[in-house]
Protein backbone atom coordinates (compact mmCIF):
# COMPACT_ATOMS: atom_id res chain seq x y z
CA UNK A 1 0.00 0.00 0.00
CA UNK A 2 2.94 2.31 1.03
CA UNK A 3 4.57 1.99 -2.66
CA UNK A 4 0.82 2.74 -3.90
CA UNK A 5 0.98 6.17 -1.91
CA UNK A 6 2.21 9.56 -4.18
CA UNK A 7 4.78 11.75 -2.35
CA UNK A 8 2.92 12.94 0.71
CA UNK A 9 4.41 16.54 1.13
CA UNK A 10 3.40 17.21 -2.75
CA UNK A 11 0.42 15.55 -2.45
CA UNK A 12 -0.24 18.62 0.32
CA UNK A 13 0.89 20.83 -1.94
CA UNK A 14 -1.48 20.26 -4.75
CA UNK A 15 -4.91 20.34 -2.57
CA UNK A 16 -3.75 23.70 -1.76
CA UNK A 17 -3.22 24.75 -4.98
CA UNK A 18 -6.17 23.14 -6.54
CA UNK A 19 -8.64 24.34 -3.60
CA UNK A 20 -7.13 27.82 -3.42
CA UNK A 21 -7.14 27.88 -7.34
CA UNK A 22 -3.68 29.25 -8.55
CA UNK A 23 -0.12 28.25 -7.67
CA UNK A 24 0.28 31.87 -6.10
CA UNK A 25 -2.62 31.49 -3.73
CA UNK A 26 -0.76 28.25 -2.82
CA UNK A 27 2.24 30.12 -1.52
CA UNK A 28 0.86 32.32 0.68
CA UNK A 29 -1.40 29.76 2.19
CA UNK A 30 2.13 27.46 2.52
CA UNK A 31 4.42 30.30 3.05
CA UNK A 32 6.52 28.66 0.37
CA UNK A 33 7.48 30.75 -2.95
CA UNK A 34 5.94 30.45 -6.54
CA UNK A 35 9.05 28.14 -7.83
CA UNK A 36 8.31 25.84 -4.72
CA UNK A 37 4.50 24.91 -5.23
CA UNK A 38 5.83 23.77 -9.07
CA UNK A 39 8.70 22.02 -8.32
CA UNK A 40 5.91 20.18 -6.08
CA UNK A 41 3.36 19.77 -8.58
CA UNK A 42 6.04 18.83 -10.94
CA UNK A 43 6.65 15.88 -8.94
CA UNK A 44 3.20 14.84 -8.44
CA UNK A 45 2.55 14.66 -12.32
CA UNK A 46 5.76 12.89 -12.71
CA UNK A 47 4.66 9.67 -10.54
CA UNK A 48 0.86 10.02 -11.91
CA UNK A 49 2.27 10.23 -15.74
CA UNK A 50 -0.46 12.99 -16.53
CA UNK A 51 -0.45 16.68 -16.60
CA UNK A 52 -2.69 18.37 -13.51
CA UNK A 53 -2.56 22.18 -14.24
CA UNK A 54 -2.58 24.11 -17.28
CA UNK A 55 -2.05 27.43 -18.12
CA UNK A 56 -4.64 30.02 -18.57
CA UNK A 57 -3.13 33.40 -19.27
CA UNK A 58 -0.18 33.95 -16.37
CA UNK A 59 -1.92 31.43 -14.37
CA UNK A 60 -1.71 27.76 -13.68
CA UNK A 61 -5.40 26.62 -13.44
CA UNK A 62 -6.28 23.03 -12.45
CA UNK A 63 -7.82 20.95 -15.18
CA UNK A 64 -11.20 19.14 -14.82
CA UNK A 65 -9.51 15.88 -13.91
CA UNK A 66 -7.32 17.38 -11.24
CA UNK A 67 -10.01 19.26 -9.73
CA UNK A 68 -12.11 15.57 -9.31
CA UNK A 69 -9.16 14.38 -7.58
CA UNK A 70 -8.14 17.16 -5.03
CA UNK A 71 -12.05 16.56 -3.85
CA UNK A 72 -11.27 13.09 -3.10
CA UNK A 73 -7.30 13.99 -1.64
CA UNK A 74 -9.24 16.86 0.86
CA UNK A 75 -11.68 14.31 2.26
CA UNK A 76 -8.85 12.11 3.02
CA UNK A 77 -6.71 14.80 4.90
CA UNK A 78 -10.04 16.00 6.38
CA UNK A 79 -10.24 12.25 7.50
CA UNK A 80 -6.78 12.08 8.72
CA UNK A 81 -7.03 15.18 11.12
CA UNK A 82 -10.15 14.01 12.38
CA UNK A 83 -8.40 10.68 13.44
CA UNK A 84 -5.63 12.64 14.81
CA UNK A 85 -7.78 15.09 17.14
CA UNK A 86 -9.74 12.26 18.27
CA UNK A 87 -6.83 9.76 19.05
CA UNK A 88 -3.72 11.99 19.80
CA UNK A 89 -2.79 12.05 23.56
CA UNK A 90 -3.20 15.70 23.48
CA UNK A 91 -6.66 15.64 22.98
CA UNK A 92 -8.73 17.75 25.51
CA UNK A 93 -12.23 18.24 23.84
CA UNK A 94 -14.93 15.63 22.88
CA UNK A 95 -16.01 15.84 19.24
CA UNK A 96 -19.23 14.35 17.91
CA UNK A 97 -19.06 14.45 14.01
CA UNK A 98 -23.00 14.32 12.69
CA UNK A 99 -24.30 13.51 9.30
CA UNK A 100 -27.58 14.91 8.76
CA UNK A 101 -29.95 15.43 5.75
CA UNK A 102 -29.74 18.90 4.40
CA UNK A 103 -32.86 20.29 5.47
CA UNK A 104 -33.15 18.70 8.95
CA UNK A 105 -29.72 20.17 9.48
CA UNK A 106 -30.63 23.71 8.78
CA UNK A 107 -34.05 23.87 9.66
CA UNK A 108 -33.86 21.39 13.08
CA UNK A 109 -31.00 20.49 14.21
CA UNK A 110 -28.62 23.74 13.80
CA UNK A 111 -31.16 26.04 15.02
CA UNK A 112 -31.18 23.82 18.24
CA UNK A 113 -27.33 23.26 18.75
CA UNK A 114 -26.82 26.60 21.22
CA UNK A 115 -29.22 24.64 23.72
CA UNK A 116 -26.89 21.69 23.98
CA UNK A 117 -23.56 23.62 23.93
CA UNK A 118 -25.08 25.56 27.23
CA UNK A 119 -25.10 21.85 28.64
CA UNK A 120 -22.18 20.68 27.41
CA UNK A 121 -19.70 23.09 26.77
CA UNK A 122 -16.87 20.87 26.26
CA UNK A 123 -18.33 18.83 23.23
CA UNK A 124 -17.72 20.06 19.78
CA UNK A 125 -20.44 19.34 17.47
CA UNK A 126 -19.48 19.55 13.67
CA UNK A 127 -22.34 18.86 11.61
CA UNK A 128 -22.31 18.02 7.98
CA UNK A 129 -25.06 17.50 5.36
CA UNK A 130 -26.25 15.16 2.68
CA UNK A 131 -29.15 15.19 0.34
CA UNK A 132 -31.81 12.68 0.70
CA UNK A 133 -31.49 11.51 -2.82
CA UNK A 134 -28.46 9.90 -2.09
CA UNK A 135 -29.00 6.42 -1.61
CA UNK A 136 -25.90 5.40 0.52
CA UNK A 137 -24.12 6.97 3.89
CA UNK A 138 -21.20 8.53 2.56
CA UNK A 139 -18.19 10.25 4.35
CA UNK A 140 -16.95 10.13 8.00
CA UNK A 141 -19.36 10.32 10.69
CA UNK A 142 -19.99 9.27 14.79
CA UNK A 143 -23.81 9.88 14.27
CA UNK A 144 -26.34 10.22 11.14
CA UNK A 145 -29.51 11.29 11.03
CA UNK A 146 -31.56 10.17 8.59
CA UNK A 147 -35.43 9.03 7.64
CA UNK A 148 -33.96 5.32 7.19
CA UNK A 149 -32.83 2.87 8.96
CA UNK A 150 -30.24 0.71 6.82
CA UNK A 151 -30.32 -3.22 6.61
CA UNK A 152 -29.68 -4.68 10.35
CA UNK A 153 -26.56 -5.44 11.32
CA UNK A 154 -24.87 -2.30 10.76
CA UNK A 155 -25.81 0.54 12.56
CA UNK A 156 -27.83 0.76 15.99
CA UNK A 157 -30.62 3.09 15.76
CA UNK A 158 -32.84 5.87 17.67
CA UNK A 159 -36.01 7.31 16.74
CA UNK A 160 -35.77 10.82 17.03
CA UNK A 161 -39.17 12.56 15.36
CA UNK A 162 -41.63 11.94 13.30
CA UNK A 163 -42.50 14.87 10.93
CA UNK A 164 -46.53 15.99 10.27
CA UNK A 165 -46.90 18.34 7.28
CA UNK A 166 -49.11 21.09 6.84
CA UNK A 167 -49.56 23.70 4.00
CA UNK A 168 -47.30 26.93 4.50
CA UNK A 169 -46.96 30.52 3.15
CA UNK A 170 -45.29 33.39 3.52
CA UNK A 171 -46.89 36.21 5.84
CA UNK A 172 -46.31 38.58 2.54
CA UNK A 173 -48.71 36.37 0.29
CA UNK A 174 -50.93 35.64 2.99
CA UNK A 175 -51.89 39.57 3.71
CA UNK A 176 -52.02 39.75 -0.47
CA UNK A 177 -54.40 36.82 -1.27
CA UNK A 178 -55.69 35.06 2.52
CA UNK A 179 -56.39 31.71 2.56
CA UNK A 180 -59.80 30.77 4.94
CA UNK A 181 -60.83 27.76 2.64
CA UNK A 182 -59.07 25.03 1.50
CA UNK A 183 -60.52 25.58 -1.91
CA UNK A 184 -58.59 28.99 -2.54
CA UNK A 185 -55.41 26.88 -2.81
CA UNK A 186 -56.35 25.96 -6.36
CA UNK A 187 -55.82 29.93 -7.33
CA UNK A 188 -52.16 29.73 -5.51
CA UNK A 189 -49.54 28.22 -7.26
CA UNK A 190 -48.30 24.78 -5.44
CA UNK A 191 -44.60 24.17 -4.81
CA UNK A 192 -43.16 21.08 -4.88
CA UNK A 193 -39.93 19.09 -4.15
CA UNK A 194 -38.58 16.15 -5.93
CA UNK A 195 -37.02 14.90 -2.67
CA UNK A 196 -40.18 14.93 -1.36
CA UNK A 197 -42.61 13.50 -3.71
CA UNK A 198 -46.29 12.81 -2.98
CA UNK A 199 -46.53 15.72 -0.18
CA UNK A 200 -49.56 17.43 -1.80
CA UNK A 201 -51.39 14.49 -2.33
CA UNK A 202 -51.28 13.16 0.82
CA UNK A 203 -52.11 16.32 2.32
CA UNK A 204 -55.39 16.55 0.03
CA UNK A 205 -56.16 13.47 1.23
CA UNK A 206 -56.16 14.14 4.62
CA UNK A 207 -57.84 17.26 4.52
CA UNK A 208 -60.86 15.72 2.47
CA UNK A 209 -60.01 17.54 -0.48
CA UNK A 210 -58.35 14.63 -2.88
CA UNK A 211 -59.59 16.19 -6.17
CA UNK A 212 -58.78 19.65 -5.36
CA UNK A 213 -56.04 20.58 -7.94
CA UNK A 214 -53.45 23.77 -8.30
CA UNK A 215 -53.60 25.77 -11.72
CA UNK A 216 -50.18 26.00 -12.15
CA UNK A 217 -47.22 24.40 -10.13
CA UNK A 218 -43.47 24.73 -9.64
CA UNK A 219 -40.88 22.20 -8.88
CA UNK A 220 -38.27 22.37 -7.03
CA UNK A 221 -34.93 19.38 -6.51
CA UNK A 222 -34.34 19.67 -3.04
CA UNK A 223 -37.30 21.04 -0.37
CA UNK A 224 -34.72 23.57 1.30
CA UNK A 225 -34.71 25.12 -2.23
CA UNK A 226 -38.53 25.18 -2.31
CA UNK A 227 -38.92 26.26 1.47
CA UNK A 228 -37.02 29.29 -0.02
CA UNK A 229 -39.57 29.76 -2.96
CA UNK A 230 -42.19 29.75 -0.08
CA UNK A 231 -40.52 32.56 2.13
CA UNK A 232 -40.20 35.04 -0.93
CA UNK A 233 -43.62 33.95 -1.71
CA UNK A 234 -43.60 32.46 -5.02
CA UNK A 235 -46.87 30.14 -3.71
CA UNK A 236 -47.62 27.92 -1.12
CA UNK A 237 -45.75 24.66 -0.34
CA UNK A 238 -46.55 21.62 2.00
CA UNK A 239 -44.05 21.67 5.36
CA UNK A 240 -43.50 19.20 7.90
CA UNK A 241 -43.01 20.02 11.26
CA UNK A 242 -41.31 20.15 14.09
CA UNK A 243 -38.94 20.52 11.58
CA UNK A 244 -39.83 24.06 10.63
CA UNK A 245 -41.09 25.24 14.05
CA UNK A 246 -38.13 27.57 14.70
CA UNK A 247 -39.36 29.48 11.05
CA UNK A 248 -42.93 29.16 11.81
CA UNK A 249 -41.98 31.13 15.79
CA UNK A 250 -39.36 33.36 14.09
CA UNK A 251 -42.41 34.47 11.19
CA UNK A 252 -40.89 33.30 8.39
CA UNK A 253 -43.61 31.41 7.25
CA UNK A 254 -47.32 30.80 8.16
CA UNK A 255 -49.69 27.82 8.57
CA UNK A 256 -53.08 29.08 7.43
CA UNK A 257 -54.61 25.42 7.66
CA UNK A 258 -52.34 24.27 10.90
CA UNK A 259 -55.27 21.69 12.02
CA UNK A 260 -55.05 19.93 8.81
CA UNK A 261 -52.46 17.54 8.99
CA UNK A 262 -50.98 14.98 7.54
CA UNK A 263 -48.13 12.05 7.97
CA UNK A 264 -44.52 12.84 7.31
CA UNK A 265 -41.47 11.21 7.55
CA UNK A 266 -39.65 9.61 10.54
CA UNK A 267 -35.78 10.82 11.08
CA UNK A 268 -33.47 8.79 12.99
CA UNK A 269 -30.13 8.68 14.89
CA UNK A 270 -28.16 6.19 13.25
CA UNK A 271 -24.69 5.23 14.66
CA UNK A 272 -22.83 2.29 13.31
CA UNK A 273 -21.81 -0.73 15.81
CA UNK A 274 -18.54 -0.47 15.13
CA UNK A 275 -18.10 3.39 16.74
CA UNK A 276 -17.18 4.16 20.36
CA UNK A 277 -20.27 4.90 22.24
CA UNK A 278 -18.60 7.61 25.08
CA UNK A 279 -20.45 8.83 27.47
CA UNK A 280 -20.95 12.81 25.83
CA UNK A 281 -22.09 10.24 23.00
CA UNK A 282 -25.15 9.02 24.89
CA UNK A 283 -26.03 12.38 26.12
CA UNK A 284 -26.42 14.00 23.17
CA UNK A 285 -28.48 11.37 21.72
CA UNK A 286 -31.11 11.71 24.28
CA UNK A 287 -30.71 15.38 23.54
CA UNK A 288 -31.45 14.67 20.68
CA UNK A 289 -34.59 12.85 21.30
CA UNK A 290 -35.87 14.94 24.32
CA UNK A 291 -38.47 17.94 23.77
CA UNK A 292 -37.17 21.60 23.34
Amino acid sequence: MRQKLPPLNALRVFEVAARAGSYSAAARELNLTHGAISRHIGILEDWLGQPLFTRDGQSMVATPHARAFAREISAAFDHVADAAERYGRAQQTKVIRVSASATVAMRWLIPRLAGFTRVHPDVDVRVSTAMSTEPELRGSFDLAIRRHVPPAGQFQSWLLLEEMNTVIASPALLARTPLVRIEQLAEQTWLTSETRPGDWEAWLEAADQPTLRANRALRFDHFFVTLQAVVDGLGVGVGPFPTLDADREAGRIETPFADRLSKGSKYYALVPLDVDKPRHMMDFIAWLQSPH
